[in-house]
């Protein structure tokens, strides 16, 4: 089987099976997203998810963070993982989100990063999500479901370099979707331990199984 064949049938499976596939995690506006994203590294949606209600509550906007210092942050977020780097992130993210872009979560990649707290995983899921930008977010699961299942070679030892591969084989217009496709999938299926292979619906083309694909 080609690369380009591998893909082609991961997408028609999880195209059956997560038409609607999305982030597990809980917003209202894009300003939300980033917040709850920055606050997502190294920790699971679930408790981001426990901890942001009341900051939203009490910081809705740009504005309104950017008047808090890290401080005071800190105490809705002490919860998280590497709470005070993250509030002080918070803090600065907010203040430059207001002052330089009117509170407005911006599109590009090059203004995303420019964010405390927004490398270009962060930057690629809101390009993703709010924008529906062929932007691909690789976290540890989509790394690791990429190189289990065959979808990126063992020479692409970076999340750069899975990034790029996932979006040459993957079409343009899949992409927004295909990044949740591979974060679940490594959530619930194809975890770090122990993965669930007897529940894998394409168990039968992984290349953890039948080794590696063809370029």
């Amino acid at each position: 089987m080609t690369r380009k064949e591998l893909y082609r049938q991961v997408q028609e499976f999880f195209q059956q099976e997560m038409p609607e596939a999305k982030t597990e995690l809980h917003y209202n506006t894009p300003f939300e997203l980033l917040v709850a994203v920055i606050l997502s590294a190294q920790c699971t949606d679930r408790r981001i998810n426990q901890v942001t209600p009341r900051l939203f509550h009490d910081f809705p906007t740009a504005e309104a963070m950017a008047a808090a210092t890290p401080e005071v942050l800190y105490e809705y977020i002490r919860s998280v993982s590497y709470p005070n780097s993250k509030a002080k992130h918070l803090s600065e993210m907010a203040k430059i989100l207001h002052n330089e872009y009117q509170g407005i979560v911006p599109s590009d990649l090059k203004d995303l990063i420019k964010l405390p707290g927004v490398g270009r995983k962060t930057a690629n899921v809101i390009q993703s999500v709010i924008f529906q930008k062929a932007a691909m977010a690789v976290d540890t699961h989509v790394f690791r479901v990429s190189h289990r299942i065959g979808l990126v070679p063992d020479s692409c030892k970076t999340p750069l370099s899975v990034e790029r591969t996932l979006t040459k084989y993957f079409p343009k217009e899949t992409i927004p979707l295909a990044h949740h496709w591979l974060i679940l999938h490594g959530r619930y299926v194809c975890t770090a331990r122990s993965p669930k292979c007897e529940e894998c619906g394409i168990l039968h083309i992984c290349a953890r199984k039948f080794g590696e694909f063809k370029k």
